[in-house]
């Protein structure tokens, strides 16, 4: 879940910066706006500011909704192997938030409020909630991000904050609108979008950024072990054309079938470059941005009962992007390929209580490396920085049946409520096609 990452946290920090009147300010009059998991608003309306200008609170409300046809056509309409589409052939709100966020006299504050098809994906599968009591999913999920913290004058700045965040691994945004496509590459789907904890961001110098991550897990609001989890993240961009990143998580997040506390340890890292090649001054007619962004991740886990050798992802994602009509129309092409032994990242393909075809659970038996390929091809139109209209043709094909199919996932009549029988299996297929039109709004 990929950025499903919380680049616009960047915005966030320079307004910090400027507000302090700090004669340092990291990546000063740069524009970051075309980054892929960038926010590109310029302009924050819902601002209460004091007698002196400076603003106290700043107001956002976001809205994103899709109508997904899946050309398999399920017939329970559910859409599987995917964090941002939940639902298939109907039209559905993926994620409704409002949120404040302030900076006021160096103290940092952040709570965004959440509802929408993508918690039932990523939230409410958050298996650490049911160790021990007084904890669960229930009032935790609606909060996207809830955070509080202090600002340093040192150097270019120095942030300490504790709270619940949008996760720093992978180069994608959990926020859609950021993305230069709808559908995240599987990278980013397979990887964490929100971690509970805290962090230290420090800027030693104008150009660089590095955080220190302890957090109770992987995409998780508790802890599976006795110890938290560590992280590291660090963004260098020498100038407003080029980005470089280099994230990493160690920590233990898996139980045993006993419920005793697992020793397996998992390590995950990913890398990213983001580069605008194209950008002429002042041109608004015509190709006015072209640039591409690479993303590289692998991961292992290794411990008791469990080998590196059948428990590994490795996956890129490249995606290419022009945008034209001063920057009011952009085209995103992109594929992305994901190798996932053992599949401790992927999406479970269906219901924990359904049975598998013959050929999917042959091959998770025999060991066999789940491998993904995708590819996209995105149609942004942008009146202006607080709308986005999108048409996107997805595909997608994977060595075992891994997409629903025509009789879908859930059971024989598609129902929940009805019982499945011993006869019936999920239907899954090594293909999938799809057309997405997705509207979004951000203020």
């Amino acid at each position: 879940m990929k950025i499903k990452h919380i680049l616009g946290s960047l915005l966030f920090t320079f307004s910090i910066q400027a507000q302090t009147n700090s004669t340092k300010v990291p990546f000063e009059n740069y524009n970051l706006r075309w980054i892929n998991g960038q926010n590109r608003q310029q302009d924050f309306p819902l601002q209460l500011k004091d007698k002196n200008g400076e603003t106290i609170v700043t107001g956002v409300v976001y809205l994103d909704g899709y109508f997904n046809y899946n050309f398999n056509r399920p017939k329970d309409n559910t859409q599987t192997i995917s964090a941002v589409t939940g639902r298939a052939n109907e039209f559905s709100i993926a994620l409704a938030s409002i949120g404040l966020e302030t900076n006021y006299k160096n103290a940092i504050g952040r709570l965004w409020l959440q509802t929408g098809s993508m918690l039932h994906i990523i939230q409410e599968t958050d298996g650490s909630v049911a160790r021990g009591r007084n904890t669960g999913t229930g009032n935790l999920k609606f909060i996207r991000e809830a955070a509080a913290g202090y600002h340093f004058d040192v150097n270019y700045g120095l942030n300490v904050e504790m709270g619940i965040f949008m996760s720093y691994i992978g180069l994608e945004s959990y926020i859609t609108q950021e993305n230069w496509s709808y559908q995240r590459s599987m990278v980013c789907d397979f990887t964490p979008f929100y971690f509970q904890g805290a962090r230290v961001q420090y800027f030693p110098t104008k150009n660089y950024r590095t955080e220190l991550w302890l957090l109770n897990g992987w995409q998780s609001y508790n802890s599976w072990s006795k110890s938290p989890g560590i992280g590291s993240s660090n963004y260098y961009r020498p100038n407003e054309n080029i980005q470089l990143v280099a994230n990493f998580y160690l920590g233990r997040d898996s139980r045993n079938p006993d419920g005793s506390l697992s020793d397996v340890v998992r390590f995950h890292h990913d890398n990213s470059i983001v580069y605008r090649y194209y950008h002429p001054e002042n041109k608004k007619h015509g190709i006015t941005q072209a640039a591409f962004s690479l993303n590289n991740h692998y991961g292992i886990q290794n411990g008791s009962g469990v080998s590196g050798k059948s428990n590994f992802m490795t996956g890129s994602s490249l995606a290419h992007r022009i945008w034209w009509n001063d920057n009011h129309l952009a085209l995103t092409t992109r594929a992305d390929y994901v190798t996932n032994p053992g599949s401790y990242l992927a999406f479970t393909p269906a219901q924990s209580n359904s049975t598998m075809p013959n050929g999917y659970e042959l091959a998770m038996a025999n060991g066999e490396k789940l491998r993904m390929f995708q590819t996209s091809a995105t149609l942004d139109w942008m009146p202006s920085d607080v709308v986005t209209f999108r048409l996107e043709y997805n595909y997608r094909q994977s060595n075992v049946p891994y997409f629903a199919g025509r009789g879908g996932t859930t059971s024989p009549t598609g129902f929940t409520t009805d019982p499945i029988t011993a006869d019936w299996k999920a239907d899954l297929r090594k293909q999938e096609h799809r057309v997405i039109l997705a509207m979004n709004f951000r203020l």
